[in-house]
């Protein structure tokens, strides 16, 4: 069996189980999604699409929902624990300059296109991981009580950043990079504890 037949077969029996689940009365939070993602589906003309590479895209779908999740989570470490221990002009006092400059000039281009939505209102969320960690290396003192070493934060982000990066760019992942991807999440949420 190859790696993306095994893939196949572990999300395909995640889903049934899931739908045993849900079809016995189970909620959780993500079932309340499934209205919008029929919406989502139905809006996007995916049956349009090869069925194939649909399919491929859709076993890589939850793994985007995990990353997506952990960058966020990051990301609002950063803010939560700089707003409450300096203040609401966080972002001008503890920021390097470059990571600030390049964020705002992202925000600033997004703001030009009216059309679109841009990603967020807040210039945090135009930052990429190694921005996060720069930020966190520049207020270290403030993060070391939740973080076990700025090297392993650095390390773990650059993992997950690698697999994003191929999700990101329509590929597919092997399923020993999902396992990783979950061990760095489970090892980061055990360290921070958010």
């Amino acid at each position: 069996m190859s790696d993306s037949d095994e893939v196949y077969s572990f999300v395909f029996r995640g889903l049934l189980a899931e739908d045993a689940l849900d079809a016995s009365g189970r909620l959780n939070h993500l079932s309340s999604n499934k209205l919008v993602d029929e919406e989502i589906i139905e809006r996007l003309s995916i049956e349009l699409l090869d069925k194939d590479i649909v399919a491929k895209a859709l076993r890589m779908a939850a793994v985007y929902t995990a990353i997506a999740g952990f960058e966020n989570s990051v990301r609002r470490l950063v803010s939560s624990v700089l707003l409450e221990q300096i203040g609401a002009d966080w972002w001008q006092t503890s920021v390097p300059n470059k990571v600030r400059e390049k964020a705002e000039s992202r925000q600033a281009e997004e703001l030009k296109v009216r059309w679109h939505a841009p990603r967020g209102d807040e210039s945090l969320n135009y930052t990429e991981f190694g921005d996060l960690i720069s930020i966190i290396n520049q207020n270290w003192e403030k993060f070391e009580p939740f973080i076990r070493s700025l090297e392993w934060a650095r390390q773990l982000t650059g993992t997950i950043e690698r697999s994003r990066n191929v999700i990101m760019h329509s590929g597919e992942l092997e399923l020993e990079d999902i396992e990783r991807i979950g061990g760095l999440i489970r090892d980061w949420v055990k360290q921070v504890g958010i």
